[in-house]
Formats: C-alpha cells, structure tokens, sequence
C-alpha cells in the first residue's frame, strides 16, 4: 500500500506489533523506503507482556489494573474492556502510544478495539463516549508526530466510521465484504487509505469491488501466519 491509498505489488506499509517490535525494527524499515505502523489495544488490555519487554517498571497492564478501569473479558481473547470514560485510562494508553510508538519511531497507529461500545464491557459505553475517546487520543497521536489509522469502524451498524473521518487518517477493515460493511467506509473513499483485510473469501469474490472501491484489499490467513494475496 502507497501512503496514497493507492496498492503497490510488495509491502511500504507494515502494520506491526507496537511492543513485540523494537526500534530497530522500525529503523530498518524506514531504511528500506518503508513505512511502520504500530499496532496496540487502546479500549482492552491484557497481561501479555513483561516489564522488561515494556522497557518501564510497571507493566501497562499492571497500571490499568491498580487504577480499576478493567472490565468484562473480551470474548475470545485474554484482555479485558477498559473503562474509556476514566481519565487514568486515557493518560495510561497516551504513555503506551508515545513510549511503545513515537518513541520507538513509528510513522501511525493502528488502534485495536477502539469500537468497544458496540460490546460487552461491563461498562455503559456509547458512541458519543467513544467519540470522545478516540477524538482525545487522535489529537493526543498528531501532536506527537504520528498518523491515526481506525480499526474496524465498520462493526457495527451504529458506525462511528463517518464522524471519524475528518481525524482518522486511513481505515483497517477486516471482512467488509464477507459481512456486508465496505459501504460504512465511503466517506473514506478517494482522499484516505482503506486496507481491508479478509480471511474466509476467495480474492475473486472481493477483490473487483474492493479495486472499484479504490480500497486496498488482501487476503490473510486467519492466523496471520502466511503470506498474503493482494487484490493488486
């Protein structure tokens, strides 16, 4: 993917782990012409990672739980629902995006579950809440250099996808096609970046409208454990 939204036939964009991947990672990319998004959680947390790795003395984690704002479980997954609404939280995720992202030299920021209110959190949660939340820390991410990639706005049929448009500055999509979701993303079409990720279609049953749509559409493996196969 071009940083225009428009597909390149090898990667210039990596969407890699934010904590798993070093600096040095990021730098070589850069060195190669690329360009280095980081992935993290910023509406659930789990114990996934030592301090050490972290590079602070508390992990992350750690600090979300002391300060109360974890949740329901995530259903499928080992991290818990944050309380978006607290202000500990935001100031928390804030430390983890500029000690795990900017400070580590990446370009973006791929925000994970940052479409919680459409779940089961534990918490009452709304799209105006979450709104707020993510308004707060795209503000937060271009102050401090980095770029907002939006994950998956398209989940739900209350779509915060086109009030997001005007901060956000490219989607990640996983299945539009497969659920009949791409539509919730055209406010995106044409001056922003749609990579849209899909794991259980064959190319030739997504990747037409995915090009008409000018999205930049791959097929994964679920486990993200292969190669991929991009629409162009």
């Amino acid at each position: 993917m071009l940083p225009n939204g428009q597909p390149a036939p090898n990667p210039v964009v990596y969407d890699i782990d934010g904590i798993l991947n070093p600096a040095r990672t990021v730098t070589a990319l850069h060195a190669a012409g690329d360009h280095a998004i980081c992935h993290i959680e910023v509406g659930s947390a789990g114990d996934l990672y030592p301090a050490a790795q972290e590079g602070i003395a508390t992990t992350h984690y750690a600090q979300l739980q002391a300060a109360g704002v974890l949740g329901a479980k995530v259903s499928g997954y080992s991290g818990y629902y944050l309380d978006i609404r607290n202000p500990q939280a935001v100031t928390i995720i804030e430390n983890i995006i500029f000690q795990q992202c900017q400070q580590r030299g990446f370009d973006a920021v791929e925000t994970d579950i940052d479409e919680s209110y459409a779940a089961t959190t534990g918490f009452p949660l709304t799209k105006a809440v979450e709104e707020r939340y993510v308004t707060t820390l795209a503000n937060y991410m271009h102050g401090i250099g980095l770029g907002w990639i939006i994950k998956n706005p398209d989940d739900t049929k209350n779509s915060y996808a086109a009030d997001m448009e005007t901060q956000a500055d490219g989607v990640l999509t996983e299945h539009c096609n497969r659920y009949g979701s791409c539509n919730l993303l055209s406010a995106y079409q044409g001056n922003k970046a749609v990579l849209n990720a899909e794991y259980n279609l064959a190319t030739s049953s997504f990747c037409p409208a995915d090009s008409a749509a000018g999205f930049n559409g791959a097929l994964f493996n679920m486990g993200l454990s292969g190669g991929r196969q991009p629409c162009s």
